[in-house]
């Protein structure tokens, strides 16, 4: 269990530096915009990823890098691919009610966490 820990740990630092190095660079080459294009292109990428990478390691039974490259590793990258893959796996087992409703909440109900969040904290800090 500990070794798997530790893992993810490495696998997460790895990811979320990649994450803040593609930021850059998009940022670099394409200027500062409203539209968060760091950001989506780092969910849209580490989606594919994830895709691909789920299959390569099931395929050739290697599943026991999972906890480096798919939690830790994409996880720290995007949590997006994460919540990409479980959606996916609730459509393709043809639970799409179930998918639809996991994608909806997941959706509003944390973007309405996020507005409780900074209401919260601005009514606590003023």
């Amino acid at each position: 269990m500990f070794g798997t820990v530790l893992q993810v740990a490495l696998g997460g630092a790895v990811g979320a530096s990649l994450r803040y190095l593609a930021g850059v660079a998009i940022l670099r080459n394409f200027g500062s915009h409203p539209f968060p294009l760091g950001v989506i292109a780092v969910n849209i990428l580490g989606s594919f990823i994830m895709g691909a990478l789920v299959v390569f390691l099931g395929q050739k039974g290697l599943t026991h890098w999972n906890a480096l490259l798919a939690t830790g590793m994409l996880g720290g990258f995007t949590t997006f691919s994460s919540f990409s893959l479980e959606s996916w796996r609730l459509m393709e087992t043809g639970q799409t009610e179930l998918a639809a409703l996991y994608i909806g909440l997941s959706v509003a109900v944390s973007i309405l966490a996020l507005i409780a969040g900074v209401h919260l904290m601005r009514t606590v800090l003023a």
